[in-house]
This record gives C-alpha cells, structure tokens and sequence, in this order.
C-alpha cells in the first residue's frame, strides 16, 4: 500500500478510465462519488464561440453543483456513448494534489456504425480521498472540446496536400 499521498500513472488511468464507464452508462452514484465537495470544473468549446456553446459550457465549483449538471448533460445525451481518454500524462503535483492532462475522444452509434461525436482536451487534478472505490476524488476537471476546423500548423501543409482542406 502506498504510504504517501502519490498517485502514480496506474492508478490515475485507472480512476479515469472508470469514471468514463460510469458516466457513459449513467451510473450517476458512482460517477457522482468521483468529485471532491470542492471541485471544481470547466467545459467549454476551443472558440468559446460555437454554435453549440450554451449545451456544453460550464463553470461550476463543488461537487452539488458539478454533479447534477453532469447528470442532465448525459440524460440528455445518446446511448450508447463512449468517452476514451488517450495521451494520459501526469504533469505535475501540487500538494496532495496530482494534476494530468489527456486527449478526450467521443464516440456514439447511428445506423449500426460508430462514429466520432467529439474530440478535445481534458485537465484534472485528482488527490486521494472522498468515497470512489478507488479512493480517488477529482478536486479540478477543465474539458475543452475541438471544434476549430483543422488546418496546418504552419505554411500550406504537406506537399500533395493543398487541395485536401479540412473544409471539405
């Protein structure tokens, strides 16, 4: 058993991973215990300006407000729905207090086929206690969806790539 209060890699996979199986099949009591009575949490679009922004923004502090938002966020939502966090990478410790960063991949089911719903960035800051199985509690949660069309970072984009714009 750890005797400190470090969260390695593992276990913060581990944590996330089943907060976004509890919260894809609407288990909002085990979803719910995930945050911190002080958490705190943003969400909104990458422009802050989509034309969608009133359905996905927020900025919310402690867990009675976090919680019952998520909830009518996801009733509202498709099922089945799939968030998948990839890159995951711990980015530094404050405290008792691990904070990471991940990709946010969102996929739901039309006509017999998967397809994306979403993409974006998700930070977090997670420390031990509050009542998840794991023992974890997010104390910060900030997801920024992408919703900024693509283009090259820098110059036209590869050679052969001119013509083939995200806009089409």
């Amino acid at each position: 058993m750890n005797t400190d209060n470090t969260i390695s890699l593992t276990e913060l996979q581990n944590f996330i991973g089943e907060f976004w199986y509890h919260y894809d099949e609407a288990d909002y009591p085990k979803m719910g215990a995930a945050f911190a009575a002080d958490a705190t949490y943003l969400s909104r679009s990458d422009s802050g300006a989509c034309p969608f922004e009133e359905s996905l923004a927020a900025d919310l502090t402690g867990a009675a407000k976090v919680v019952p938002w998520l909830i009518e966020h996801r009733d509202a939502s498709p099922y089945p729905l799939r968030h998948h966090a990839t890159n995951l990478h711990i980015t530094h410790h404050d405290g008792d207090v691990t904070y990471a960063r991940f990709y946010i991949f969102v996929n739901q089911v039309t006509n017999f086929v998967p397809f994306a719903v979403s993409s974006g960035v998700t930070e977090v800051g997670v420390r031990r206690g509050g009542s998840s199985p794991s023992g974890l509690e997010f104390t910060k949660m900030s997801v920024i969806l992408d919703v900024t069309n693509s283009e090259p970072l820098v110059g036209s984009g590869l050679p052969g790539a001119e013509n083939a714009s995200a806009n089409t």
